[in-house]
């Protein structure tokens, strides 16, 4: 029982198709339910297949997507979800690029399964990943000298990877044996330190120089105690290893069938990264994007701090493109390893370790780095490490950790290579830092620094900085650097930035100054600064206090624009304004209304009731409560649950249950499909019984709402099954749901008009402040 899958009650609930309730009820009522086998008292464990079986013979077990019961398998596999997604990865790597050979091994029992993949996997590891070698001098612009050479070039016309023939993998499957590997994946499994998977790596473990890199991506890993040697970061499971995990292997593979192996292992990984959002911080693939397109196209790339690989995966494929990756959390490094060789067909080569300590490409030089480097790390090795020789630019404060990771990427490129960091906005006018910002500045190798929206990457309310630096070849003789602030173009509620916006000011302001080594003042925006301006007693960096105000006509345009638009919308808005009131005169409409219940209806029927709150699976959009008051999009986040999510479905009616005010909102199109956050209640009717809009509009009545909420000493909170309506015919109904809709119009009017008019003043106080607009 001890190497059984096992699951949790959420998870037996989903597995059945009904609330956790129903299962602490079979418990007590049921004599035969499987005992627990794990967890703890209130949090207990069973054996997943004891609770197939049990729910089988009951009639209860429902109709499980494969996903579902994929996922399952993995997060109550007896090693750990991680260690499961590695051998998950590796099979699915097999089937990618050997699938005769998964069939082979993966035909008969389990038991013959776990015997015959470990040799049937290393035929596919080794090539993609490289095995332990003996100590080389390193590599050179990505190729090794006097080291094993890389084997994982693409090599047929066809795309497949130099691997042994399928021959010889047959044979490696019938006697080769597997690498010794176990201690390797337990330590992907027992590692707890990470804490960024995207962009982002803390010190790391250090990593044997004698062993190949295999490939990470961009996620950030707490810091882990240096270790004298190191494995590759893909070892290749043993058979005892794999042997529980064969139903899980098997689940994979037809999911794979179904949704294909890179698809497969994306959404695994994906739903393991939501389900654990404290352990990671993800950088957005928007930021990563835009980090790879500022740095070009490039055949050898490194990210030394790269967690789940993001930026890696960001970069656009080339003929024998060659990817380095490193980062401190041996679970990230082969996590991002088999994501890496899952997404083309390039060399991988990644490790775990400690960069700045123990750097696993110390003669590496790379046509791009890129890197999201921890913040305000103070243990990054500042007392062992200083005199060492990639402090060209000066030795970092202890409190300037992102200054070490700024010089150990140029360390790293080659000749006229680029570079492009993720940094917090301190870095930039810290007087800690000031000398080296000076060097870097008086030597020409940095070349850029862009201030991204609040909400960019996470902290999300910070707006971090990329700084874009080049090995420089040569210095001119008045050098300049751009400066770009793109605060405009943040967007209201946790949705992120205009990233359409972002990349298209970011990117046409860096081609410009990269080709003709400046740029025309952009006012507000960008500018590209002569390097003598900015050496003074604090060399500040930030954009926002060197870039030039609008110009006068600049300013007056933008405001007539707005004025323009305002005087828009206040026309549509008086074109809205409900008609005069008409007064109740119809002798045969009844003094009082027949009414019902929310509750009343739920019960018979005519609407269905669902309460938000649950992340889900799901990565989309959550509908929050406050979008709901202000008429927004979905803006929020939540993090996975085991509970299904909800999503919202065209003509739903979402009410918000705190707050105390009167609120009902029926879903359009810029809401539909949106995940119902908390403190929502979704109610969708029957189209053949109610009207949406006028369920909604009779729910906002301010009466009805009163006599439904229950009052605490600190909050309101509404009742929604007992918000009443009058039971009226459905053509009835929908009269007063057009009415009820032409409402709705005027409101979000009105809200327009509102957001004009405070950019509009706001326009005109700085206006008249900065000297663009005239007092007349």
């Amino acid at each position: 029982m001890d190497n059984a899958t096992e699951v949790t009650a959420a998870g037996i609930a989903r597995l059945a198709g009904v609330g956790r309730a129903a299962v602490s009820n079979w418990r007590r009522r049921h004599a035969d339910f499987p005992k627990p086998v794990g967890g703890t008292e209130t949090s207990p464990s069973f054996s997943l297949a004891d609770v197939e079986s049990w729910l089988r013979e009951q009639g209860k077990l429902a109709e499980v997507p494969l996903r579902e019961r994929v996922w399952q398998q993995l997060v109550g596999h007896p090693e750990g979800p991680v260690t499961a997604l590695v051998y998950a990865g590796c099979a699915l790597l097999l089937i990618h690029e050997r699938p005769t050979a998964w069939l082979a091994a993966s035909a008969g029992s389990d038991e013959r399964m776990a015997a015959m993949l470990p040799g049937a996997l290393e035929g596919v590891i080794v090539p993609r990943f490289g095995a332990a070698r003996g100590r080389g001098r390193g590599v050179h612009r990505g190729r090794e000298v006097d080291g094993a050479a890389a084997v994982n070039s693409p090599g047929s016309a066809s795309g497949s990877v130099n691997a042994p023939a399928e021959g010889s993998a047959a044979a490696a499957t019938s006697g080769m044996a597997a690498v010794n590997s176990a201690s390797a994946v337990n330590a992907v499994n027992t590692a707890n330190t990470q804490t960024a998977p995207n962009t982002a790596s803390a010190v790391n473990t250090p990593a044997d120089l004698t062993t190949p890199p295999t490939p990470v991506n961009t996620a950030r890993a707490v810091n882990t105690p240096p270790a004298a040697n190191t494995t590759p970061a893909v070892p290749t499971p043993t058979g005892p290893q794999l042997l529980p995990t064969a139903p899980l292997l098997r689940g994979v593979a037809d999911l794979a069938a179904e949704l294909g192996t890179r698809e497969t292992f994306e959404f695994l990984l994906g739903r393991h990264l939501d389900a654990n959002p404290r352990q990671y911080t993800l950088t957005p693939p928007e930021l990563a994007r835009l980090m790879a397109e500022l740095a070009g196209p490039a055949g050898t790339v490194l990210d030394p701090a790269c967690g789940t690989g993001t930026l890696l995966g960001a970069v656009a494929p080339r003929p024998e493109q060659q990817l380095y990756a490193q980062d401190s959390a041996p679970d990230l490094a082969a996590l991002t390893a088999l994501r890496l060789a899952l997404h083309a067909q390039v060399t991988v080569r990644a490790t775990a370790g400690d960069t700045l300590r123990a750097d696993a490409y110390p003669e590496l030089r790379a046509d791009v780095v890129l890197c999201h480097p921890p913040f305000n790390e103070r243990n990054w090795g500042h007392d062992e490490l200083a005199y060492d020789p990639r402090w060209e630019y000066g030795f970092p404060a202890r409190n300037e950790s992102e200054l070490a990771w700024v010089q150990h990427a140029l360390a790293r490129l080659a000749d006229a290579g680029t570079a492009v960091l993720l940094m917090p906005p301190a870095a930039a006018s810290r007087r800690s830092g000031r000398r080296i910002r000076a060097d870097l500045l008086r030597r020409g190798a940095l070349k850029a620094v862009v201030a991204l929206p609040i909400g960019a990457a996470p902290p999300y309310n910070i707006p971090l900085h990329l700084w874009v630096l080049r090995r420089p070849e040569r210095v001119l003789g008045q050098p300049e650097v751009l400066l770009v602030d793109t605060g405009r173009f943040a967007t209201e509620g946790r949705g992120g930035p205009d990233w359409q916006a972002v990349r298209g000011a970011v990117l046409d302001a860096w081609r410009v100054f990269d080709r003709a080594g400046r740029l025309d003042d952009e006012p507000w925006l960008a500018r590209s600064v002569p390097v003598i301006e900015l050496l003074d007693d604090d060399v500040d960096l930030a954009p926002a206090r060197h870039l030039p105000p609008a110009t006068a006509a600049d300013g007056a345009d933008e405001l007539t624009a707005v004025r323009e638009r305002l005087g828009e919308t206040l026309r549509l808005t008086a074109d809205l304004t409900p008609p005069p009131v008409d007064h109740a005169t119809d002798p045969d409409r009844p003094t009082r209304w027949p009414l019902t219940t929310i509750g009343e209806l739920a019960r018979g029927g005519a609407l269905v009731m669902r309460t938000g709150g649950n992340g889900g699976h799901a990565r989309v959009p959550v509908l929050t409560d406050h979008d709901v008051l202000a008429g927004t999009a979905p803006s929020g986040l939540l993090p996975e649950s085991d509970e299904e999510a909800v999503l919202t479905e065209a003509g739903d009616v979402v009410v918000p249950v705190l707050g105390g005010g009167s609120m009902a909102r029926v879903i359009d199109d810029s809401t539909v499909g949106a995940v119902l956050g908390r403190s929502l209640v979704l109610l969708r009717p029957d189209p053949a019984a109610l009207d949406p809009w006028f369920l909604a509009g009779f729910l906002r009545g301010t009466a009805n709402n009163r006599q439904a909420s229950s009052y605490a000493s600190t909050a309101t909170r509404l009742d929604v099954r007992r918000l009443q309506l009058p039971r009226l015919p459905l053509d009835e109904q929908r009269r007063y749901g057009a009415r009820f809709r032409a409402l709705e119009d005027f409101e979000r009017a009105l809200r327009q008009a509102g957001r004009l008019g405070e950019q509009l003043v706001r326009g005109m106080y700085d206006g008249l402040t900065d000297g663009t607009v005239m007092p007349e």
